[in-house]
């Protein structure tokens, strides 16, 4: 009797401890924008048409639309970021367990953030501030600005354009690596870039660009 007792103690309070995550629902539609209100949690956001808003300090499954921005506001938590086309906006001081990606559209990170994955574009810029990714950046087309504090556990790719429909010629890359970065993988560029490393930063190998050093808070405008 004690221990059938015991068993039910036990199971009515790992069902109180998991109430919350059971109780969070996602949201679903196809037109429409989606907004998490501050400091509540949530399973996954997807939307086809419309932006994604998960306020401050919202706990939120993957985030996903096709057609529209994200803009995730300071303090929040999220599985994942993903829109096709869109940009993608993240503030101070938030978790993020998987990756971030764009196909057009540019990503930003604002101080403090960390993420678990990876960052993706193909047509848009990447700038991280004082960010720490677990893994690395790819893009095709788009600037680069590891920021300054930095850390990435992976490294850089910058794959070739497979076609362009432009007759002008196309526009190199700017890609920067500011005061006190770290990247711990290699940089690696398909296409033709303007690569500027702060002095004080530390990458891994380079190889399809020759990196031009610089010594203050920004580099070059040329």
């Amino acid at each position: 009797m004690k221990r059938t007792h015991l068993s039910v103690l036990l199971a009515l309070a790992l069902a109180l401890l998991a109430g919350p995550t059971l109780a969070a629902e996602g949201i679903s539609k196809v037109n429409g924008s989606i907004t998490a209100e501050a400091g509540k949690q949530y399973g996954d956001l997807e939307t086809v048409n419309g932006g994604i808003s998960v306020e401050s300090g919202a706990r939120v499954g993957n985030v996903e639309t096709v057609n529209g921005g994200l803009k995730i506001a300071d303090n929040a938590q999220t599985v994942g970021l993903s829109t096709v086309n869109g940009g993608i906006r993240v503030g101070q001081q938030v978790q993020i367990a998987d990756s971030i990606e764009t196909v057009n559209g540019g990503i930003f990170v604002e101080r403090g953030s960390r993420i678990g994955g990876s960052v993706e574009s193909v047509n848009g810029s990447i700038g991280l501030v004082a960010t720490q990714l677990q893994g690395g950046i790819e893009t095709v087309n788009g600037d680069i600005t590891v920021g300054h504090d930095s850390h990435l556990g992976g490294g850089i790719e910058m794959k070739k354009p497979s076609f362009s429909m432009s007759f002008k010629p196309a526009r190199k890359p700017r890609v920067i690596i500011g005061p006190r970065a770290v990247i711990n993988g290699p940089l690696h560029f398909e296409r033709e870039v303007t690569l500027y490393v702060h002095r004080s930063a530390k990458t891994g190998p380079i190889s399809g660009a020759t990196a031009q050093p610089f010594d203050g808070d920004t580099a070059p405008e040329n």
